[in-house]
Order: C-alpha cells, then structure tokens, then sequence
C-alpha cells in the first residue's frame, strides 16, 4: 500500500487558498471557497504536525465547539459561518509570506566576522531579513553561526529577541495579521511609529547586554548589504501603499505584495522548478499554524457564545481600557506566553473580554504585538525557544536567566510608549 504523503496535495490546497481568498475579496468568488479550502488543508497537513501541537489544537477546537454547543442549545445567535471563517484571512496571509523565504539568497563567505560590530550586524540583519522571511532566518543565521551544534548565550540571545522585535512593526510578520484580527479596526500605521522605537531599543539593550556579558569576541553572521535592500523596499511598499489605497484591507495588502515580491526577487533558478519544489516540499510546513489559528478561531468564538450568554462572567464594564489595564493584561499575557501558551491563543481569550469595552482598538493591537514580540523572544516554550533548545543546544534555564530582565524593562517600556504615544 502506498505510503500517505500529506505534502502531495497539502501545499496545492494551501495555495489555492490563498488564491480563493483574494479572488473572494475582489468580489469574483464566495467567501466560503476559500473557508472549506482553508478546512480541507488543515485535514491534509494534520497527520504531519507534531503531537504536542495536534494536541493542543484539538483541545482548544474542542473548548470551543462546547462553548458554542451550548450557546446554540441556551439560543444565542450564532453565525456558523462565520466561526469556521475567523481566521481564514490570516491563514491566506501566513501562507504570503511563507513565499518570502524564497528570496533569501544562501551565503558563500566561508569567514564569520567578529566584535561589536558582527553584533549589531547581525542584530540588525536578523530583524530586517526576519520581518519578510520570518522564522527561515533562524535557521539559516543559526546553522552558519552554532559551533559543535550549538550557539553561544549571546548568539541566542541576539537571534531570538531582534528576530522577535520585528513583531512591532513589520507588516509581514504574522503578528500583524493576528492583531488585525482580533483588534478590528486598528490603525496599523499608527503602530508603525511606537513598534519603530520599542524594536530599536530592544535591540539597543540587546547589544549593551551582550557586550557586558562577552567573555570573547562576538562570531555574527556575514551579512551583505544588499540582502537589506528587500525587506526595506517590501516594508516601504506597505506603507506607501497603504496611505495611497487605504480601501484596500491591510492584510489583502500584505498577501499580494509578499506574492509578488516572492516571485520578483526569487533568488533560485530556474524559477518554475523552484515554486513546483516549493509548493510541494515546503509548504506543508505551515501544518501548526493551520491547526492552531483554525482551532483558535472556534475557540474564540466559544468564548464570545458563553459571554453572549452570560455576561456577567467576565464583567470588565466597570473598568475601561486605560493605561493600567494596558499595563496588567500585558504582563499577564507575557506569563501566559512564558509558560507555553501560544500568543495566538492567549491573544483569541482577551480579545473577547474586551471589546465589549469599546477600546481603542490600536491600542488594543499594540499590546497583541508587544505580547508577541516579548515573549517569543524570551521563553524556552516559545516557538523560538524550541528551536534554540532542541536545535541549538540552548538550556531553559539559561534561556530564562538570560531574558528575565529584558522582559521587565520591554514590559515597562511598553507601557509607557502605549501611555504617551497611543493611549
């Protein structure tokens, strides 16, 4: 019997996905299209996620179908459509920008630069290539940097935080789209500034930190000036073209750009094989992050049932969405993030909790990317974490003892940024 591969069809499906969902959003196909071909991935992909991440997911899908079983049985309205459609928009988004890493040209240069300066390269390297290619500069920085299969505390320290800092302002990053979505109506320009100054001094501090703790020069990552000239040029298209074309919805905005861009600065040749290859071998790596934003989607939805129910649950109505509560949730989501929840889930339960309030709904989204950005860059459960513990050697104590001071001083730079600039 032939051996069940999900890549044969799951990239296509993820592709075509894209493609329904843009198509849907000009008007020339049903939404829906795009929602049962998100669904029928997420199967696809799903016997090739890792157990602890199907595991999760199914709880979260579960928790939520419960909670909406159980509004639909008490009759709260709800729009089954709709649940099963939540996060379509920022799956079509994920899978963009997964096209992006194509234009990342491997490196020859055989020589690793050293000293203060190979830090605040690759500092600067890594938050740049990693606000288009995402997670692929991990790897690509990590495997020509570890020594003996391991990187050194300053090298991860520098990896993980600069590459997370690109959570605040880069609009290809995938925390962008999942606080589009659940902070609706946020004014992503207005983010770009205050994100801009907590990503430049989290890489301050960054550098400071790990020149005091240097015992040896610092081996960065032999980067070339040209490979910036991609992620600025992407970054700047967004914005220009976001204030030119403000109708267009941000995220169908990202979606196109990182397509195209993909394809006009494609770095390997020939172009059509590498796509084929792509598209086939590649793509069904965003497997987790089908599982988790479909399930997180339902699980939110669950959430607003039984606050539709009862909403005297969570009763916040006494409160408003001021600096404090900024600063509070904000801690409480970077604890959740340290210890294992995935921001997109901690991010799906608050979310719901308070816009009932009638916040400010950029504010809002600011402290969904500064939860994101502080901690994924600093804990050992992260995604990021993972990687540098089971890939590079990393302990999780050491990653801990390492950040635990970066958290509290982004925490409190976060909220005063949020308290002078947007609040």
């Amino acid at each position: 019997m032939k051996q069940y591969h999900p890549t044969r069809y799951a990239g296509w499906l993820a592709c075509f996905t894209l493609l329904s969902y843009l198509l849907s959003a000009a008007g020339l196909l049903p939404a829906d299209v795009a929602t049962v071909s998100g669904w029928l991935t997420l199967f696809t992909m799903l016997p090739a996620v890792k157990a602890s991440a199907r595991k999760q997911s199914v709880v979260l899908f579960l928790l939520g179908v419960t909670g909406l079983a159980t509004g639909y049985w008490l009759g709260a309205e709800i729009s089954w459509r709709s649940v099963f459609a939540a996060n379509v928009p920022l799956l079509t988004m994920f899978v963009a920008i997964t096209f992006l890493s194509l234009t990342n040209a491997p490196d020859n240069d055989e020589r690793l630069p050293t000293g203060n300066k190979a830090a605040a390269v690759t500092a600067f390297g890594t938050t740049l290539l990693g606000a288009v290619i995402n997670m692929s500069v991990i790897f690509v920085f990590g495997d020509r940097l570890k020594r003996g299969g391991k990187l050194t505390d300053a090298q991860q320290i520098i990896l993980a935080r600069c590459f997370t800092a690109a959570a605040w302002w880069s609009p290809f990053f995938i925390a962008t789209g999942v606080a589009l979505m659940y902070a609706p109506g946020m004014a992503w320009k207005a983010t770009v500034a205050p994100g801009a100054i907590m990503a430049l001094v989290g890489i301050g501090y960054t550098l400071v930190d790990v020149h005091r703790r240097s015992t040896s020069p610092f081996e960065g990552y032999p980067l070339k000036a040209e490979s910036l000239i991609i992620p600025v040029l992407m970054a700047i298209a967004v914005l220009i073209l976001h204030h030119f074309f403000p109708q267009i919805r941000i995220m169908i905005l990202i979606s196109l750009l990182s397509v195209l861009g993909a394809l006009l600065f494609m770095q390997e040749r020939p172009r059509r094989l590498t796509l084929k290859d792509f598209v086939d071998n590649r793509l069904h790596s965003a497997g987790p992050q089908f599982a988790l934003f479909l399930a997180a989607g339902v699980f939110s939805a669950g959430i607003k049932a039984m606050i539709a129910l009862y909403p005297n649950l969570i009763d916040l109505h006494q409160f408003s969405f001021d600096a404090s509560m900024f600063a509070v949730i904000l801690a409480l989501m970077i604890i959740a993030g340290l210890l294992g929840v995935h921001p997109v889930i901690s991010i799906a339960v608050v979310s719901p909790v308070l816009l009932p309030l009638n916040p400010n709904t950029t504010t809002l989204g600011f402290m969904f990317l500064s939860t994101w950005a502080i901690s994924t860059g600093s804990g050992p459960l992260s995604g990021i974490g993972l990687i540098l513990t089971g890939r590079y050697g990393a302990s999780s104590r050491r990653i801990i003892a390492n950040n635990w001071h970066y958290i509290v001083t982004m925490w409190a730079l976060a909220c005063l940024v949020n308290a002078v600039l947007l609040a």
